[in-house]
């Protein structure tokens, strides 16, 4: 009897050793087919994985509003503190997309459009204003009439079309999304919210399963250090984002800067990016105000942006996010260019949060190796 399970033990064995054969030769053959396959089934699951991907980010704010709901000494609420702060959150995301749809959206588009149907003329009138400049004036060098020379001749309006810019726009927002898409997402994300407690305790004992005692630990205890970086970076830095770009924007306004609240937005946008964010969006907003406003208004306004980013530095974002990375400024920088040089503008925005977690990996290896010694 033994004798016979082990001969088909081999038999199975080379069964399935045929068939994983035959199934890469096919892949390998014919990999359009096995492509064409995986993409569709990553389209149909987006909506799934969207719906994960906010269930995730709005976790922090719902449990706090439960916490909230749930001190409350009315039955009725406290016995529905989980609805209630899933319904809050919703409703608080509805009202800030309300806003920016009415309110922001509509102004920063109208500064694009202003901007980009106008950008040839500022253009010419900037190089008749430094062709104005006398002879020995120090801006009027090799260099720099060499490098005016060069673009002198370059139409620029062809490269800011208002029509290409909006058909890129539209184009990204209809590939990305759909209203379909938009209600399964966010279906899945209320249903992810609402049973959490589940599905937590699910994949913990899954983990719990799968690995062992030491690995288990390791595992939860990093992912919950991994979970309150990450939330913590995205909302300190999105409400330090909020406060400097208001600032900005009412700052460049009082000075009548052209297109204060589109230079105020960008400024807002990219100060999440530590360090260089401040750098290339000061840099950005110079050429736009040096050529819709002249030299004389560039100047003062990078010098009030200037020290409304050192108030930032200094005051405001201390006071948000504090001490909570605890990495110091050389990693941060070293992660920031790693992660833009990889990853763009979202590998410079993550690659502090990620930064953070490998120290603390890193940190613990080391601590368990010298334990060891």
């Amino acid at each position: 009897m033994s004798e016979i399970k082990s001969h088909w033990k081999k038999w199975l064995y080379w069964f399935v050793l045929a068939v994983a054969v035959i199934v890469v030769y096919k892949a390998l053959g014919d990999f359009s087919g096995v492509k064409n396959v995986v993409t569709k089934f990553f389209e149909i699951m987006a909506p799934f994985f969207s719906g994960v991907f906010i269930a995730y980010l709005l976790y922090l704010p719902c449990r706090k509003f439960e916490g909230a709901f749930k001190k409350c000494k009315l039955k009725f609420i406290s016995k529905r503190a989980r609805a209630l702060g899933i319904f809050a959150v919703y409703l608080i995301i509805f009202l800030i997309i309300l806003i920016l749809m009415n309110f922001i959206i509509p102004v920063v588009a109208e500064s694009i459009t202003d901007l980009v149907n106008n950008i040839q003329h500022y253009f010419e009138l900037a190089i008749q204003k430094y062709n104005d400049l006398p002879e020995n004036s120090w801006l009027k060098g090799d260099i720099v009439n060499d490098a005016i020379k060069s673009i002198q001749g370059i139409d620029i309006k062809q490269y800011f079309q208002v029509d290409k810019v909006l058909s890129y726009i539209e184009n990204a927002i209809s590939a990305v999304t759909s209203l379909f898409d938009i209600f399964v997402a966010v279906v899945v994300s209320v249903y992810i919210l609402a049973e959490r407690s589940k599905i937590i305790r699910f994949l913990k004992r899954l983990s719990e399963a799968l690995f062992k005692e030491r690995t288990y630990k390791n595992l939860d205890k990093y992912f919950d250090n991994s979970n309150e970086i990450f939330f913590k970076f995205i909302a300190s830095q999105f409400l330090d984002a909020v406060i400097v770009g208001i600032l900005v924007t009412i700052a460049l306004t009082i000075m009548q800067v052209k297109y204060a609240p589109l230079l105020g937005f960008l400024i807002g946008i990219f100060n999440m990016i530590p360090y260089f964010g401040a750098i290339i969006a000061c840099v950005i907003a110079a050429i736009i105000t040096l050529i819709t406003g002249g030299l004389s208004k560039t100047i003062w306004m990078i010098i009030v942006v200037i020290i409304l980013q050192q108030i930032d530095a200094n005051i405001i974002n201390p006071k948000i996010i504090g001490q909570s990375l605890k990495i110091s400024p050389l990693l941060v920088i070293f992660a920031v260019t790693v992660g833009g040089a990889y990853f763009g503008i979202l590998g410079m925005f993550l690659a502090v949060p990620a930064i953070a977690v490998i120290k603390i990996l890193v940190e613990d290896y080391v601590e368990y190796k010298l334990s060891k010694k």
